[in-house]
């Protein structure tokens, strides 16, 4: 009976996957060379896409704060908390879309759903531009937020889909890190058009010109990047076969159309995930605050309004750089090193917090190098992606964990702008504050996490005994929790 289970599943897989020609027996080895050259022209197709689309990710929604230091306010006469609320509306759309998009990215094809929602992107930004007043905006900062929900999670789904467990921290660091060229690219382009002398004020051109390039960059990727392993007219019959193959043993599947109840259940009652939540909740407190007061608390050091754009060229470039050498590290350290990464480029944010609180605001270089040091933290968050795709197997299982985390990343995001109140500009005593308090509750959150990954891998090596021989991989829509070969990384 249990045979006849297990063989029910298979086939239920191979169904639902398009895995026809595929099985769960012994294969025979792939040719390291063979292998080494797919990956590497795979890359090549994957990785620019998604590190394009990223660029663009980020420079959308700073725009808001472009848009601020070039005079937004004034034109549409905002006063109070309204900018703050701008800034947290984008998420509150973002949120309330997490779920349902990320449902929606099991059932469609994962590359054309992600490039329509680029397109929209764009469209709702290039319409910012005509806003009157704060009402309108504000309604299209909300769809923003809701086309941009699928982001993130289409690209980790992406990363999971083409590549092994131990090669994924390094690609997604490889496409996070365009975060860094979007902020030098933002800061390129808000230089430039801030030079645009015409009949419009600037912050409309930074929504029209943006806007249109992110749709113009959807289009692109309609055509570009392969939904699938399974599908892409990139490779010929025997060599999706081969990339296939070589991701049995990351043991969580390709992908499954079909939806699970017992996986969606299996995700919200995850101790693990709730880690994940919370870690991601705790860095977007941050993030929330820096992406959308950075310009002004840069500003607020003494520098001119292009003087303020320029400045963030390298920031962006201190970002990109960061990225990458914590994720070349990575690859260096013993395979169970993601947390410990996770925390050691977590602690020039947590110096760089104390410094903007404590540094006197005469000292404007050493304010503006903690400004830059508050950077490091993205290294941390491709560390928490890497850890939720390394750790999730079952499709509907990694797409609602994917959900759950991103709802953590869009309540902090609406957070993190609150604390920054108008009346404490240009020093934003209380923000800063957040930041500190954020990143050491983050600390004891991931000390647990690491200790629970840890202690679930022993107990799952004692109650098989040293002698039982594990399976090498499996193609099977299994979870971690159902597949008791699966191994945790921390």
């Amino acid at each position: 009976m249990e045979t006849e289970s297990r063989n029910k599943h298979s086939v239920d897989h191979v169904e639902d996957a398009s895995l026809k020609g595929f099985s769960d027996e012994i294969q025979e080895p792939i040719d390291p060379a063979e292998e080494k050259r797919l990956v590497r022209k795979i890359d090549w197709i994957i990785l620019p896409s998604l590190s394009v689309c990223y660029i663009f990710f980020y420079i959308d929604k700073t725009t808001l704060s472009y848009a601020a230091i070039f005079g937004i306010n004034e034109d549409l006469h905002l006063v109070g908390n309204q900018y703050s609320w701008l800034s947290s509306i984008f998420y509150f759309g973002f949120l309330a879309w997490q779920l349902p998009t990320n449902l929606l990215m099991q059932r469609l094809p994962t590359a054309k759903y992600m490039s329509m929602n680029i397109i929209l992107w764009g469209v709702f930004l290039a319409l910012q531009a005509v806003s009157k007043n704060f009402a309108t905006l504000a309604v299209l900062r909300g769809l923003s937020g809701a086309a941009e929900a699928c982001a993130d999670p289409s690209f980790m789904i992406v990363t999971s889909m083409w590549y092994k467990r131990s090669e994924q921290p390094l690609r997604i660091g490889l496409w996070y890190s365009s975060l860094g060229l979007g902020i030098a690219g933002g800061g390129v382009l808000g230089y430039g058009i801030g030079q645009i002398k015409g009949s419009l004020p600037s912050w409309q051109y930074e929504f029209i010109i943006i806007g249109a390039l992110c749709i113009f960059w959807g289009i692109v990727m309609l055509v570009v990047l392969p939904d699938s392993p399974l599908t892409t007219r990139y490779l010929t019959p025997s060599q999706r076969k081969i990339m296939v193959d070589r991701l049995r043993e990351n043991q969580t599947g390709i992908e499954n159309r079909h939806f699970k109840m017992h996986q969606f259940v299996e995700a919200l009652t995850d101790v693990k995930v709730l880690f994940f939540f919370l870690i991601a909740l705790l860095q977007a407190i941050v993030n929330g605050g820096i992406t959308n007061f950075g310009t002004m608390i840069v500003k607020g050091f003494g520098f001119s309004t292009l003087g303020t754009t320029l400045l963030q060229i390298p920031y962006g470039i201190f970002i990109s750089i960061i990225i990458l050498s914590c994720v070349w590290l990575n690859s260096k350290m013993p395979p169970n090193s993601r947390c410990l990464m996770l925390l050691i480029f977590l602690t020039p944010n947590i110096a760089a917090a104390f410094g903007l609180r404590f540094v006197p605001e005469s000292v404007r270089v050493g304010r503006l190098i903690c400004y830059y040091l508050t950077g490091s933290y993205n290294a941390s968050f491709v560390m928490l992606l890497s850890l939720t795709t390394a750790n999730i197997a079952g499709h509907t299982k990694k797409v609602t964990a994917s959900g759950i985390l991103f709802i953590g990343y869009c309540v902090g995001n609406i957070a993190g702008p609150f604390f920054y109140k108008s009346n404490q500009a240009p020093v934003y005593s209380l923000g800063i504050w957040s930041m500190v308090v954020s990143h050491l509750l983050e600390v004891i959150c991931v000390a647990l996490l690491w200790w629970y990954l840890r202690s679930e891998n022993k107990r799952r090596d004692e109650s098989q005994g040293t002698t039982n021989e594990r399976c090498v991989g499996t193609l099977e829509d299994m979870s971690d929790k159902e597949n008791l070969n699966f191994r945790y990384i921390f």
